[in-house]
């Protein structure tokens, strides 16, 4: 059984259900219990076209629900109207499906989940593991979530640009349990890639693969590992060329935006042989081109920490000064920059303070330790 060829045709089959006269929650719960029977069986035997054996399990599961329900008599019009076995049309309603899942009416954590049941195939068993959460609890959320959707069509107008935000938040969620989320964001990115000539879409998708490169030099030996001290041999030299090759298509459109700046930079740090070698002054000057499309406390961290690099400790500290203590990983940057201007003892303050407020137990760790290092009169590696 392909499961990802199984989850790359569930916004389609969503789609036809809707057009057939489902709304979307049963035609999406409808999928969902094809997906999971399809899941359950180890082949397929004597299907060819998995697209199509999805679409007739799903609106018999459908055609089920409708039976059981108290208004059978009202509906029993629909069951009438069962289209006979062939070929299904082709209508693919995928981009509808982003837009109905990150529709304004649901918080980001909403469509989130949504996003991954509807767009990206997985169970709800699933996506309660990735989030560490009851399934009781995700299949709540996520019952929330479309009943908020009722009466909003899936060839509604949609902002693309909050498609793009959904997704990124998704990414940012990272790794936990038996799916990669972040690989989930970049497996419904590139979909959506695919559907758009946004050079945002393509920037987002190239900032994804850019980072997910790193993955496997970020944790060894259960260790959290900076960026500066990760060994560059094992990052996914495919997905880097991937990744710089897409922004550098995305860029010669001439309408750049904060993903693509952001993809910019990542490229950098990607291209630099070792950590000495990174070009800090080209990164400033992204993390500025940044700032014009909104100046975020969490951009002017990441800024800092570049002046700080390219101009030294102390033009790091002036530029980190208008920052909030409050911005996550603050005390973490202070404590970095304190210990290249010498000042050991607040560095190891700072550090131990960082690790109060990490909401990671690795990168807890990983602090700590730093804050301990330092009392115990180590320099910087």
């Amino acid at each position: 059984m392909d499961a990802t060829a199984l989850r790359r045709a569930i916004p389609e089959v969503v789609g036809i259900l809707v057009r057939r006269g489902a709304d979307f929650s049963s035609a999406e719960d409808a999928v969902q219990t094809a997906l999971v029977r399809a899941l359950e069986r180890p082949v397929l035997e004597g299907v060819r076209d998995i697209r199509a054996w999805l679409v007739t399990v799903a609106w018999r599961a459908f055609l089920d629900q409708v039976r059981s329900d108290a208004a059978r008599a009202a509906r029993q019009e629909l069951f009438a109207q069962e289209p006979e076995p062939g070929a299904v049309p082709q209508h693919d309603d995928t981009l509808g499906l982003y837009f109905l899942c990150s529709h304004p009416v649901l918080t980001s954590t909403s469509a989130i989940a949504l996003t991954l049941r509807a767009v990206a195939g997985l169970t709800t068993k699933q996506i309660a593991h990735a989030f560490l959460v009851p399934e009781a609890t995700m299949a709540q959320r996520i019952s929330r979530a479309k009943q908020r959707l009722v009466g909003i069509p899936l060839d509604a107008p949609g902002d693309l640009s909050r498609v793009v935000r959904v997704l990124y938040l998704l990414f940012n969620e990272g790794y936990s349990g038996e799916i990669d989320i972040a690989a989930e964001a970049i497996r419904a990115t590139r979909q959506l890639a695919a559907l758009t000539d946004e050079p945002e879409v393509a920037g987002l998708l190239a900032l994804m693969l850019l980072h997910h490169a790193r993955q496997p030099a970020r944790v060894v030996g259960g260790q959290l590992v900076p960026l500066a001290e990760q060994d560059r041999a094992l990052w996914d030299v495919d997905a880097i060329t991937e990744g710089v090759a897409i922004l550098q298509s995305a860029l010669t459109q001439d309408r750049l935006g904060q993903y693509q700046a952001q993809a910019a930079i990542a490229a950098l740090h990607a291209d630099a042989q070792s950590a000495a070698e990174t070009d800090w002054v080209q990164i400033v000057e992204w993390y500025d081109e940044l700032l014009v499309f909104g100046d975020s406390p969490v951009i002017r961290l990441g800024r800092a920490v570049a002046i700080g690099e390219a101009d030294g400790p102390h033009a790091g500290l002036a530029a980190l000064d208008p920052v909030g203590d409050d911005v996550p990983r603050y005390h973490a940057v202070l404590a970095y920059l304190h210990e290249r201007t010498g000042e050991v003892d607040a560095a190891a303050a700072e550090y131990a303070e960082a690790a109060w407020r990490a909401t990671s137990t690795l990168e807890q760790q990983h602090l700590l330790r730093q804050a301990e290092r330092l009392r115990l009169g180590q320099g910087l590696n």
